[in-house]
């Protein structure tokens, strides 16, 4: 973390660059880890228009009670496998995503929120954020998801 208003989390992933962006950007791999445990997404509750001025949302529900959250934002930055940036609708916060190579089966991603308003500046709300990654880094694990084309 930064400042209060922005927030930066930077993770390494065991795979290519190319799975790596396909997964944070096509419906099907996203349902397997968008949002904080305790929380689905199912891929009718997700939309990614992959181009600048396209529309991602993403609708999580609750396991615990079906209640839901909606993520209504529009791509300002869409370069593949490099770079994703998108802007919240709803709360105004700025996402920028870089994939940058490590290695052939390594990627690192920084992700730079900024403009985070306080209800999602507590402690809970990185615990959701940072379990959301650790989600992602299990799905990646699958041996059939790295042999796939990543395009």
């Amino acid at each position: 973390m930064t400042d209060d208003a922005e927030l930066v989390i930077t993770r390494v992933f065991d795979a290519p660059r190319a799975v790596v962006f396909r997964c944070m950007t096509r419906p099907e791999h996203l349902a397997q880890f968008w949002g904080p445990t305790g929380m689905s997404t199912p891929v009718d509750g997700i939309t990614v228009d992959l181009r600048p001025g396209g529309d991602f949302v993403t609708t999580m529900v609750s396991d615990a009670d079906g209640s839901q959250y909606t993520m209504s934002a529009v791509f300002s930055e869409v370069l593949p496998p490099e770079r994703l940036a998108w802007t919240d609708a709803n709360t105004g916060v700025a996402t920028t995503s870089t994939f940058t190579v490590i290695a052939p089966d390594r990627t690192e991603v920084e992700i730079r929120q900024t403009q985070i308003p306080a209800f999602m500046r507590t402690a809970d709300a990185r615990a959701g954020f940072l379990s959301s990654l650790d989600r992602f880094a299990d799905y990646l694990r699958t041996t059939e998801l790295l042999s796939e084309d990543p395009w």
